[in-house]
């Protein structure tokens, strides 16, 4: 794999597995133990944390892998290795529709239910946390696609 496509496809495994970790952390501590606290600190600490990730970090995080894994793809193609660029452009297929597509369709749309007071902690947690698992699950897929690409490359 010549060194700007091995780079893209390094930098597109860091940001997967970034974003992996962040949802599997939320679907695997902070929503359960917010589920543990009386529900209006619940709902105050969630509308803090999602006042709080909207930050540079995480929005490169969220949004690059898309960005990288269709370049390293597209790269790939142009550079006739077509087996690892297929796993990279199906890892962004995977990320924009299980991640990216769910956060904007249920997620946000959920958290701003939340903070507008128009939602229950009982009514939010449940769904929100059904569907961080869809995300949670996409993007570590996305991420072992990006992983056999670059096995592959």
């Amino acid at each position: 794999m010549p060194t700007l496509a091995l780079v893209a496809a390094l930098v597109n495994l860091v940001l997967l597995a970034a974003v992996f970790g962040v949802f599997f952390t939320y679907s695997n501590s902070v929503v359960p133990g917010l589920d543990r606290t009386d529900p209006e600190r619940a709902v105050e600490a969630m509308r803090k944390m999602n006042a709080a990730i909207v930050n540079p970090a995480f929005l490169v995080t969220f949004v690059g892998p898309l960005v990288t894994s269709a370049g390293t793809g597209f790269l790939l193609l142009g550079l006739d290795t077509s087996a690892s660029a297929y796993l990279h452009l199906g890892a962004a297929l995977v990320y924009l529709v299980g991640s990216l597509a769910v956060t904007g369709r249920v997620n946000v749309p959920l958290n701003n239910a939340l903070e507008n007071g128009t939602a229950t902690w009982a009514d939010f947690s449940p769904r929100w946390r059904r569907w961080n698992t869809v995300r949670t699950l996409s993007s570590g897929a996305a991420l072992v696609l990006c992983g056999a690409g670059l096995h592959l490359g």
